[in-house]
């Protein structure tokens, strides 16, 4: 039996998954049971962009509250994981072995697209965790390699996690009635099972080239830092095909699918 860690994307939500009911947060907070316990966590969260790969290394990361707007419980959530340095630095070898220009950094606290999954996951905060940001600019195709540069961490004990969303359009958001349990919008539950289908027949040249050929793919990602830790979690699943672990929408908007590579 193999003692490979799983790569993993889950769609993290708004800042509120962390303390609203959902099925998406009953979700988080029952997954980890169910997949073996990492040495170290590295996570690709949307909400940290370079223009080349950046990866955390701080021995005990702050909190940064990137949002406005929410309740005041969520500015008070800390979760004190400890960093782990040592994974920062080998996964950086990796990366600048295989031809990206990457760069451990410190001074980068744990944004809600890590915070918000995991604080749920593993509440103990006892497992290091490492940061690595997303190139908006350098498209699907390239966190699908950017993935695959790290896939072999997996055998050193480190889970891949992917912090996206599977649909995120904040405009249409913004117009909309907020009602967490509207009725889904067609043009999303299209781009959701198409998605769905794809990742399932470990289809990466389809997910490499989404904006092309997935139905409304500019519609539901009018940018794509949401979409790509999506190609970079199917990238670090080494060519396994994934397994849909969750799906369910927020506002008729959102959809808060997860993926499991193993």
């Amino acid at each position: 039996m193999s003692n490979r860690m799983p790569a993993l994307f889950v769609s993290h939500g708004s800042p509120m998954t962390a303390i609203q009911p959902s099925p998406a947060r009953d979700f988080f907070l029952t997954i980890a049971k169910d997949l073996p316990r990492p040495k170290a966590i590295l996570i690709a969260t949307a909400h940290f962009e370079s223009e080349a790969p950046l990866l955390s290394a701080d021995a005990s990361p702050q909190m940064i509250y990137d949002f406005g707007g929410f309740p005041q419980p969520l500015f008070e959530i800390v979760y004190p994981a400890p960093g782990a340095p040592e994974f920062a630095v080998r996964a950086t070898q990796l990366l600048t072995d295989t031809g990206f220009e990457a760069q451990a950094v410190v001074n980068r606290g744990f944004d809600h697209g890590t915070w918000v999954p995991l604080s749920l996951m593993y509440p103990q905060a006892d497992i290091p965790v490492v940061q690595v940001s997303v190139q908006p600019e350098l498209g699907s195709a390239h966190h699908v390699a950017l993935g695959e540069a790290l896939a072999q961490l997996r055998d050193e004990g480190v889970m891949i996690v992917g912090s996206g969303s599977l649909t995120h359009n904040l405009w249409e958001l913004s117009r909309s009635r907020r009602d967490m349990n509207a009725p889904v919008r067609d043009w999303v539950r299209e781009f959701t099972e198409w998605v769905a289908e794809k990742v399932e027949a470990g289809d990466v040249d389809a997910i490499a080239d989404y904006r092309t050929r997935a139905p409304f793919a500019r519609e539901n990602h009018p940018r794509d830092e949401h979409f790509l830790p999506l190609p970079f979690a199917m990238g670090a699943g080494a060519g396994v095909k994934g397994k849909r672990i969750h799906t369910s929408y927020d506002y008729g908007l959102l959809a808060m699918d997860a993926y499991l590579f193993q």
